[in-house]
């Protein structure tokens, strides 16, 4: 069994270290604005008094992330639901799923389960996004481990097989289960497609076996993550006209954390998280493929599993017919709803502040977010 401390510079808080964490926490500035901004009736006396009594993750978890996750949801959704529980078992797995929200994917997730009495994720974040020091001790607190972005190419592989050995270590020998998006950053067209370069990294590590006993090992379970609205929608599609107009536009570390606020505070509708099924019994034919073979072949019994299990609201449905200018799916939606998402997508595009608005194109990236679901689900239903 490898030892804990090799992965001290990239895995969460242990439980040693959390009474200093919430110590410096509270008296963090920076930390005490964002509670304030995202809790504005909050006593913050009351509130780090509070804290200061946890001694583990798990209180803290349990606590303060759960009923402040839920706090959001109720008020920012009409409600979240779920499916599929059954197929967890007692294994620990690593859940893959398709990337909506920065935080509320793998905060959802996190409070279902504890709701369901089973232990939290880890949860894979992009360093990218540790822009003050006290977001990394809230993350780690959080169970967080780190995926180091930016790095040289030199340094690239070195930095994925010490994350791949940790994931591997988490769910093979703490017998816990990881939570890793299917791609680095969210489809921002939500068409959801597995990065092959996730997979080359999680199939460095197991000490011994190919490659499918490789991919084995973590029994992968994806998950697909449907929220009826995207609050970010607007910027999503915002980027898509800047990269357009300037192919070497990058998002700004302000940027993130915009995106983070909108996706915590902004309506999302209907909320649902549906496990698919677990994918090791998908396998065994891999090993006969060629090395870049087997990794496509993974990321397509992966990509399926996720575009099987959405679930669909009447913009869905909206925006692929307004996209096609047809009415095949006219008996999901009714004319009020038409004409309420029509009205939806244009307050959203007002929104956006750019001097060249290219308001079709803006329309039509919208579209796209909303309706990419629903025909991936179609075509996966075909296969």
């Amino acid at each position: 069994m490898m030892s804990d401390s090799k992965f001290v510079d990239i895995a969460p808080l242990e439980d040693k270290d959390v009474k200093k964490a919430i110590q410096e926490l509270v008296v963090d500035p920076g930390f005490m604005y964002a509670v304030k901004y995202i809790l504005p009736d909050i006593n913050w006396d009351e509130f780090s008094s509070e804290m200061l009594q946890y001694n583990t993750k798990f209180d803290f978890q349990s606590k303060m992330i759960a009923p402040t996750v839920w706090g959001l949801a109720n008020k920012t959704s009409s409600g979240v639901t779920s499916s599929g529980w059954e197929k967890l078992g007692d294994k620990a797995h690593l859940i893959i799923s398709n990337h909506r929200d920065i935080i509320l994917d793998a905060g959802i997730l996190n409070i279902l389960r504890n709701d369901k009495g089973m232990d939290t994720t880890e949860i894979a974040i992009g360093d990218n996004l540790l822009i003050h020091p006290w977001i990394e001790k809230l993350v780690r607190l959080n169970k967080s481990f780190l995926v180091k972005r930016g790095v040289s190419v030199r340094q690239m592989l070195e930095v994925s097989r010490h994350m791949s050995e940790y994931i591997y270590h988490v769910i093979n020998e703490k017998k816990e289960s990881v939570w890793l998006a299917q791609r680095e950053g969210r489809a921002k067209d939500s068409n959801d497609r597995t990065q092959e370069s996730v997979l080359k990294m999680l199939a460095l590590s197991a000490p011994s076996g190919g490659f499918t006993e490789r991919i084995k090992s973590l029994n992968i379970l994806p998950l697909s993550i449907s929220y009826e609205y995207d609050p970010c929608d607007y910027l999503k599609a915002m980027e898509f006209q800047l990269k357009r107009d300037n192919p070497e536009y990058k998002k700004a570390q302000i940027d993130d954390l915009r995106n983070m606020e909108i996706g915590l505070l902004g309506f999302k509708g209907k909320i649902h998280f549906r496990f698919g099924n677990e994918i090791n019994d998908k396998l065994d034919f891999i090993e006969s493929l060629d090395k870049k073979e087997r990794i496509s072949a993974v990321a397509r019994i992966i990509d399926r599993e996720i575009h099987l299990n959405y679930e669909f609201s009447p913009c869905n449905y909206i925006a692929h017919d307004l996209l096609e200018n047809s009415n095949k799916y006219k008996e999901h939606y009714t004319d009020q709803q038409v004409n309420d998402f029509k009205d939806y997508i244009s307050k959203q595009i007002d929104k956006i502040k750019l001097e060249n608005k290219d308001i079709p194109f803006l329309r039509n990236k919208i579209l796209e977010m909303y309706s990419n679901t629903l025909k991936n689900y179609l075509i996966a239903k075909e296969e």
